[in-house]
Formats: structure tokens, sequence, C-alpha cells
């Protein structure tokens, strides 16, 4: 599950990241390799906590492939009867780089468990390019499938204290992608009551005005953003595969049944013309529920490194659940 130690964490927690710069962007400092594999950057990693706003532990997904699911339970948890809601959710990164373990992915699930509150489940997924796209979307459904299925009913704390009949599957950013087409796979599961679609990674071959403007973005530059989706895709596939240019190549038609969609973005970041593109699609062709709330400061990925931002999302979260009776 990822060389974790106590030590790594300790120095994660009293290092200061410096400012993100395009020059010292995680995404800039993939090398592809002339074989066709990736160095990746080194990034700290954080075993589960039994203390602080959230307590957290791992549970196997799928040992052949290596998959798993941290578990994220607000500390206190709620005395009974009380039942929180479930958040299924997927890291970003490109599809290329993270996991739950990642220092900021694992801060941002521990406080979203707190803030909302909720339990959340985040997912371990494999990684482009060593596994293609629909991997990452086929563990994205194994993962569900547990949480609805025998799996979830098992684990102690699922069991103990969430509403199995109030689940959310969400993403941010690669992970936002592959929530939706989860969506599309699920469309049929009463449990999951919406989607919370945050800053989804979307792309196209012709360029937006806001990705034409992002060259020197610090988060993510243009040129990391082609990286990505060309080590992400299928082999000989361009940036207008449905992967990626989802209102091009998604038959509307296949909408039909989705779930209602919290659409999230911030006006700073290269995607937000396509994001917002997105939410209209979704609403007026696929007829789909959509509450879209993209009117914010910022650029992508905020919300890990952003108080403020993190304080506007899980606002948005409770709105959107407490509109469902699901918080």
């Amino acid at each position: 599950m990822g060389d974790i130690t106590e030590a790594a964490a300790c120095d994660a927690a009293q290092a200061q990241p410096p400012a993100m710069t395009k020059e010292n962007n995680l995404f800039m400092q993939i090398t592809i390799n002339p074989d066709g594999t990736i160095t990746r950057p080194e990034v700290p990693l954080i075993p589960p906590s039994s203390g602080g706003a959230a307590v957290s532990r791992d549970v196997p997904l799928d040992a052949s492939l290596g998959t798993y699911l941290r578990l994220y339970l607000p500390n206190p948890a709620p005395p009974p009867p009380t039942k929180l809601p479930v958040v299924l959710f997927f890291h970003g990164g490109g599809f290329v780089l993270f996991s739950p373990a990642t220092v900021f992915y694992h801060a941002h699930c521990e406080a979203m468990a707190a803030a909302v509150p909720c339990l959340v489940a985040s997912l371990d997924y494999r990684l482009a390019p060593e596994r293609r796209l629909p991997a990452a979307y086929d563990d994205d459904a194994s993962a569900l499938a547990w949480l609805l299925g025998a799996g979830g009913a098992a684990d102690p704390w699922l069991a103990a204290y969430a509403d199995l009949s109030r689940c959310y599957v969400m993403g941010s950013s690669s992970g936002g992608n592959m929530a939706f087409f989860a969506g599309l796979r699920t469309k049929s599961a009463a449990a999951v009551r919406g989607l919370v679609l945050h800053q989804p990674y979307l792309g196209g071959v012709e360029r937006t005005s806001s990705e034409a403007a992002s060259e020197d973005d610090a988060m993510l530059p243009l040129e990391a953003s082609d990286k990505l989706w060309s080590l992400a895709l299928p082999e000989g596939a361009d940036r207008d595969h449905e992967f990626c240019n989802l209102t091009k190549a998604v038959a509307p038609a296949a909408l039909a049944g989705m779930p209602r969609c919290l659409v999230t973005g911030n006006r700073g970041d290269p995607l937000i013309d396509r994001q917002r593109e997105f939410a209209r699609w979704l609403a007026e062709q696929g007829g789909v529920e959509v509450v879209a709330r993209m009117e914010h400061e910022g650029g992508h990925a905020d919300e890990l490194f952003v108080p403020e931002s993190a304080h506007e999302l899980f606002a948005a979260m409770r709105e959107f659940m407490a509109a469902d009776g699901g918080a």
C-alpha cells in the first residue's frame, strides 16, 4: 500500500511547501523514459491516523491488483443512533500520480470527514501509464460494488456509523472525471444519492480560452496537462477520446438516469471553460439535475492547500447533501 513510515509522516507534517510554480510543479517533474516507463517525483506519504479530527484505517479492496480503500471516520464518532452519509472519494493526479496516502490528499479527506461530516472512503486505484484508462474506472466500479455490497456491510466502521443508503460518489480533478464514469456505470444504484464532481479533469484537441492562457499556470500548466493525457488515454487515442472530451464524444442519451450532480470549479482553473460547458451539457442535453458552483476565486486544486477553498467546497457539499436529506 505504499512506502509509508512514521518518520516520513513527521517530516511531512513539519515541512512548509514552497510556493508552487511551473518550475517546481510535480506534474512537470514526471520523466518519460526511453522505454516508455515513467519516473515519478517523490511525494510524502502518510500512514493511517489514530487521532486528530478524523481517524483512519486501510482496507484491502482487490489483493490481486494491490488496490485498497482508506476509511476516514470523524473523531469523535457520532453517538448512536446517528448514522453518517458515505462519500466514496477518488483523488486527483491526472490518473498518473498520488494515492490516498499522499500527504495532501490524506489531510484533505481528514478535513472532509470532520467538516461535512461524513464517512470518507478514499480509493487507491491503478495508475497510468502502467495501467491506462479504463483501469481506474474499473477500480472505482469495484470500490462502489464493495461499498454497497457484502464488503461494506461487513466492515465494522461502516456497520456501526454509516448510512449505506446515503452514498455520494466524489472526485477531484481526474477523480472528478472518474466519478462521472462511475455514475454512468451505476445509474441503477438507488443508494447513490448524488455525484460530487470537483474541478473535473476534461480535455479536447481544440484549446479553450482558459487552456490557451495556462502555459505558465502554477498547478496545471498546459504542457503538463497534455503529458498527463498522453500517459492516461488508451494507446493511440487523442484528447477527443470519450474519456477526455466528454461533451463531444459521449452521447447525451447515455446520461439518462444519472444521479443528481454537484459540479464545482474555480475561476482561475485552466479547465474552467470545459467545466462550465460540461455542467451545461449535463443539464441541458442530458436532463441531469445539476447544482453548479463555479464562480469561486482560486485555481486548480486550491482546496488542498488553501483552507478557505476547502471550506467553500465542504459548505457546497453540505448544502447539496442536505437538499437530498443526506446530511
